[in-house]
């Protein structure tokens, strides 16, 4: 879905009138956006429990580890902005739609983040159009 791109391409919404929407993300989401966004996959990783299960196109990464090497090949691949525009809850989960905007054809695209949570953990995560 994405393709390998240049540094920094956050949308720039303020310049075309979009009114941001102020999320406030559970912790573990909000500390997950953030350490994706800092590039840091050891944050990353440390986010989700020991057991955790990504799926992300179309690819399962179950463990703590395999889910640091999900993030430390998809950070080296791509550069890409994720920014949060709306949360809400489906069964128990919590979902994110995230817009995604990096230099790959299509972009931005808007992408459901789905997680599973437990206490201060992220048990689950699953990355789907």
């Amino acid at each position: 879905m994405l393709q390998p791109s240049t540094p920094d391409l956050a949308p720039d919404n303020a310049s075309n009138g979009d009114e941001r929407m102020d999320i406030q993300l559970p912790g573990p989401i909000a500390a997950y956006f953030e350490a994706d966004r800092s590039r840091s996959v050891d944050a990353v990783a440390a986010c989700f429990r020991d057991d955790a299960v990504v799926t992300d196109e179309r690819r399962t990464h179950a463990g703590r580890e395999a889910i640091r090497r999900w993030k430390t090949e998809a950070s080296t691949a791509y550069t890409y902005a994720v920014e949060p525009i709306a949360l809400s809850e489906d069964e128990g989960r919590t979902v994110v739609t995230g817009r995604v905007a990096g230099n790959f054809p299509g972009s931005p695209i808007d992408l459901r983040y789905v997680f599973r949570l437990d206490g201060d953990r992220i048990a689950s995560l699953e990355i789907v159009p």
